[in-house]
Parts: structure tokens; sequence; C-alpha cells
């Protein structure tokens, strides 16, 4: 009798838990999408003061991904999930590294922000880096959104956004190379932006991965490299 009475108990356990895994997932994400903001900010106003928080905050997601991965693995060896709450809990684990690294891409676009502040470069970013950083976050935003809601179309909509991001990378090196060819003294600064243009591809691609992950949640079906399919 009382392991009857035991069952919904361990069940309801079980989904407070995995709602818990959710939101602190939820808030690595939001605090990820904020340094990618802020770096991209202290770059286009030259805040040597925002790229330092940029810095300092990259502790917070590491912990963060610490924390999650921590409870993710407890969840799989207490619960011994099954089915989609074994592909969520295993999902997490890899969003949270995404997420972790994407963290790391933020601080280096900050420390590009502060070696150009201290060159006093007046060779500014052009607005294709900034529309690369628009689309990337938003990318990001709709990854995760994609994978706690087990949304599989919206992870292929992700994964379809990454090529206009690629485009601009590749617009923005030839623009790069074309104003370094005409002017020498502008080749650290945009060696720097060039820098910061591939930092914000790789968040791009971290936020394809987690688009991925997010189908796989959905529909069990691994997608990567052929998410047209």
């Amino acid at each position: 009798m009382t392991a009857v009475h035991d069952a919904p108990n361990a069940f309801r356990h079980f989904h407070d838990q995995i709602e818990e895994l959710k939101s602190r997932l939820l808030a690595m994400s939001t605090r990820a999408e904020e340094l990618v903001e802020q770096s991209v900010d202290s770059l286009l106003h030259g805040d040597a003061g925002i790229a330092e928080m940029v810095i300092a905050g990259d502790k917070e997601l590491n912990d963060l991904e610490v924390e999650i991965e921590q409870r993710a693995v407890a969840l799989l060896a207490l619960q011994q999930p099954m089915a989609r709450d074994l592909r969520f809990i295993v999902g997490t684990i890899k969003v949270s590294s995404d997420l972790e690294r994407i963290g790391d891409h933020a601080v280096n676009i900050a420390q590009s922000a502060q070696r150009l502040i201290a060159q006093r470069a007046s060779f500014l970013p052009g607005p294709e880096i900034e529309d690369m950083a628009r689309r990337a976050r938003l990318m990001l935003g709709d990854a995760l959104d994609a994978f706690l809601r087990g949304d599989g179309s919206l992870g292929r909509n992700v994964c379809k956004a990454d090529d206009a991001v690629d485009a601009l990378h590749n617009s923005v090196f030839r623009i790069l190379l074309t104003h370094m060819m005409e002017d020498p003294r502008v080749i650290t600064p945009a060696l720097e932006l060039l820098l910061v243009s591939r930092n914000l591809e790789r968040v791009a691609d971290l936020a394809t991965n987690i688009g991925e992950d997010a189908v796989f949640l959905a529909e069990g079906k691994q997608i990567k490299h052929h998410f047209e399919d």
C-alpha cells in the first residue's frame, strides 16, 4: 500500500526536478544572451566599463554550467529516465556546455573592444557586425525556446538562420580586407573587428547546435549536418 502511495509522490518529485532544471537552463541562456549583447555594446560605444563587466560575468555562466550538469547527472543516476525525459536531460548537459562556450565568445569580443579602446582606434565597426550580433542573439533565444518547448520546427528554423550569419561574416571579411589593402594603418583594428566577427559567427554556430538538440528532443532524430532532410 505504501508503494502505491509513494509512486505519485515520486512522479511529482521527478517532475519538480525537471522543471527546476529547465528554470536553471533558462537563467543560463538569459545570462549568455546578456553577455553577448553587452560585449557588442562595449565595442560599438567604446565602453571599457561594460567590457570589464562582461569579462567578470563569465564566472556566473561557468558556475551555472557546473550546477546544471550536477543536477542532470543526479537525475540520470537516481531516476533512470526513459524516452523524451532521457533526451531532455542529456540534451540539457550539451546545451549548458554550448551556453558556457557562448560566454567565452562574449568575453573574446569584450577583450577585442578593450584593445580597440586602448589603441584609440578611429576605425569603427560597420553595420554588418551589428546585424550579425542581432541575428546571433535572436538565434540563441529561439534555440533555447525551441529546446525548452520541444519545438522541432523552430529548432530547424534556427539552423537555417545560420546561413545569413555566415554570409555576413564573409562580407565583413571582404570589407575589412579591402580596407587593409587600401590603408595599412587600419590593419590592427581591422584584425580585431575580424576577430569579433568570427566570435559572433561561432555564437550562431552554437545556437545552431542547440536548435539541433531541440529537434532531437522533439522528434528523436539527429539532424546534425543535414537539417533540411
